[in-house]
């Protein structure tokens, strides 16, 4: 493919207008030459990560959605309550590219980085959700000889979200984990790191089939929030582990409350003396995620040395430091197919993704489920 040919591409876009409107649809966008310092990749894969629906969809009210346009230019408009807009000021009437990471070949090159024409790399970026990407050379992964853009189309989002969570833990001072829709593609990438570094992981999980998943990649303490006996199984595994520090990807509900509530019983199964405080043990909740949009309940039973916060991979990555940063990415490189491999519940193109059908399959955001954005899927050169 030669410059001529990488003008122009189509870029998914998303707009919340100050009306209350929020309008989904493919741009046709220029695709600039590079400058020395740059590469333009051919984007041939990028994951729908619950990240990214914060911007793609927003606060809109899904079920309001309207789906118009063509095959190949399809659209979606949805409704957007009034009492949300003020929180989206920064974002109103402006035309947004979506899409945090992805994959692809480098067609292009500025004369500082041709030493990356044609290999396949992974970028975290932004604007992923398009045919082409222009970033800088050294934001780029060279992925192993052979690999495909599938292979590290979700190299940093959630490798370095499985990676970052051990590393706060052993920066602060804990020595075992808790982490909820422990299912997910990040939560089976957190249990091959945990079972490979020697550390405790209790995974607590909507259902029996979740279960199944994680015990036979070689979980020990699975944890179902369904069953009857949830509270008791959840205390012992606590115990068992010396987890103080749990990871939360739901957000509403009770849950940090009874994982909380759970690590106080445990810590005081060994306690010595009994305190109105309760333990002297520093207990910490990490909310991450946000499947429940419920309000977050606290009751609470947990005594005096608690914490609850959110957390976010840029924060840490910034508190982490650099070295940390690239020990972690030379990880990821060399454990591409084996600890951080995804799986993909389908691959879409870029049209595909605001069809009605499959927005609302994976708005559904189900543990387990992930889909794939090919943009070159269904578009000739």
């Amino acid at each position: 493919m030669n410059e001529e040919h990488i003008r122009q591409g189509l870029e998914l876009r998303s707009l919340i207008t100050s009306e209350g409107k929020l309008e989904l649809s493919l741009v046709e966008v220029d695709v600039p030459s590079p400058r020395p310092d740059q590469v333009v990749i051919e984007v041939r894969a990028t994951p729908i990560n619950p990240s990214d629906l914060g911007l793609l969809t927003g606060p809109a009210d899904l079920s309001s959605a309207r789906f118009g346009g063509s095959a190949e230019r399809p659209t979606v408009t949805a409704e957007v309550a009034d009492s949300r807009l003020d929180g989206l000021k920064a974002r109103l009437d402006q035309s947004m590219p979506v899409g945090n990471e992805g994959a692809g070949v480098v067609v292009a090159a500025g004369s500082d980085a041709q030493h990356l024409m044609g290999k396949t790399v992974a970028v975290l970026g932004g604007s992923m959700y398009a045919q082409y990407r222009v970033i800088r050379a050294s934001e780029c992964l060279v992925l192993p000889e052979g690999a495909d853009p599938a292979d590290g189309a979700s190299c940093f989002v959630n490798p370095m979200t499985a990676l970052s969570m051990v590393e706060n833990m052993r920066l602060d001072g804990h020595s075992a984990l808790v982490h909820t829709a422990a299912a997910s593609n990040l939560g089976q990438m957190l249990n091959r790191i945990c079972l490979a570094d020697g550390v405790g992981l209790v995974n607590i999980v909507r259902s029996q089939e979740q279960a199944e998943i994680l015990r036979k990649i070689g979980a020990e303490f699975v944890c179902d929030s369904t069953s009857a006996s949830f509270e008791s199984e959840l205390t012992d595994a606590i115990h068992a582990t010396g987890a103080t520090l749990a990871f939360d990807a739901i957000g509403g509900g009770k849950l940090p409350s009874q994982i909380l509530a759970s690590m106080e019983v445990a810590a005081n199964r060994s306690a010595t003396a009994y305190s109105r405080y309760g333990s002297a043990t520093h207990k910490q909740v990490y909310l991450y995620g946000n499947l429940d949009t419920r309000p977050t309940e606290l009751h609470r039973t947990f005594g005096m040395a608690w914490g609850v916060g959110g957390w976010l991979l840029t924060s840490f990555l910034q508190r982490a430091g650099g070295d940390v940063a690239q020990r972690m990415k030379q990880r990821i490189a060399a454990e591409l197919n084996t600890t951080f491999k995804s799986h993909y519940t389908a691959e879409i193109g870029l049209a595909d993704a605001l069809k009605e059908e499959t927005l609302r399959a994976y708005t559904r955001r189900a543990t387990g489920e992930k889909y794939l954005i090919n943009p070159a899927r269904g578009h000739s050169d």
